[in-house]
């Protein structure tokens, strides 16, 4: 019998996140995990191919290779709608043209 771990996979937008609390067997890679949640369902536009995945915030190089643990929350990435530099250059901007 296999021994099962519990895990969670997230997924958000900027206007809706959903967490799925898994069961799944000691071994599963972290995207083979992701691939189970069904969380596609819900938001199409994941792609568990492409995607860039991590647990607890911290980005997985190989998803396919590291495997779960026990309390692992696996976090699937949406891509950037702006390059974080830019977001904050258009932010001083705003600021700067308000106080002149």
């Amino acid at each position: 019998m296999d021994n099962l771990v519990k895990i969670e996979v997230a997924y958000a937008t900027p206007e809706t996140q959903k967490i799925v609390v898994l069961e799944v067997n000691e071994g599963i890679t972290i995207r083979e995990a992701a691939m189970l949640s069904g969380l596609e369902k819900l938001f199409p536009e994941i792609d568990y191919a492409k995607q860039p995945m991590g647990i607890f915030g911290k980005k997985i190089a190989n998803p396919d290779q590291q495997t779960v643990s026990t309390g692992d929350r696996i976090e699937i990435y949406r891509p950037l709608l702006i390059d974080p530099k830019q977001a904050r250059l258009n932010r001083a901007a705003k600021v700067a043209k308000s106080n002149g």
